[in-house]
């Protein structure tokens, strides 16, 4: 035997979940998607412990303020348009997951247990999701809601300044973000 795996990384494993999303994720989230849909024994401790190694191609997703989203993976070739992260924003890119899982599930012929056990999970991030005849359908519409459209447009001047910004800092803090700064007391 040559010890040779045939298996993917676990960085190629989140690399599959991520480009199926096609938005920063939480490691759980990576790994309950890849689970279901994708051979491979991704974990949450495993994704810990890629999130600073420049070789994984995984970084941070970033806030407003260009520091770590917590809790949020990226894969580092998507730009910085796509890593910045609002409430209203990541709201959108829930449900246009939603739409991604839910659309590869179906054209995958003999999905099993596992992919309907995630679709039934992410069905609860989408109102109506859970009784929805078709989730895709529910997620467009959720989607399409004026409260939503209307919170990423009030977003959008300060994303576009945050990309700006982020623009004239070194690679490295593109991919990781800047220092969190402790909030001083006293001071204002």
């Amino acid at each position: 035997m040559n010890g040779l795996s045939t298996m993917p990384t676990t960085a190629e494993q989140a690399r599959h979940a991520l480009l199926l999303l096609g938005r920063p994720a939480s490691p759980r989230l990576l790994v309950d998607v890849h689970s279901a849909l994708f051979d491979g024994d991704l974990s949450v401790p495993a994704l810990a412990a890629l999130r600073r190694d420049p070789a994984s191609g995984l970084c941070a997703a970033l806030t407003l303020d260009l520091t770590p989203a917590r809790g949020l993976v990226a894969l580092a070739d998507w730009p910085v348009e796509q890593r910045i992260v609002t409430a209203a924003a990541q709201r959108a890119d829930g449900l246009t997951a939603v739409i991604r899982v839910a659309e590869f599930v179906a054209i995958r012929p003999g999905a099993g247990r596992a992919a309907h056990r995630l679709l039934r999970a992410l069905a609860e991030d989408v109102p109506h999701g859970p009784e929805a005849l078709d989730l895709v359908a529910a997620a467009r519409v959720a989607l399409d809601a004026p409260e939503l459209v209307a919170a990423i447009e009030a977003d959008e001047p300060r994303r576009a300044a945050a990309v700006e910004r982020a623009r004239g800092l070194s690679q490295e803090q593109q991919l990781y973000g800047l220092p969190t700064v402790p909030h001083q007391r006293g001071g204002e």
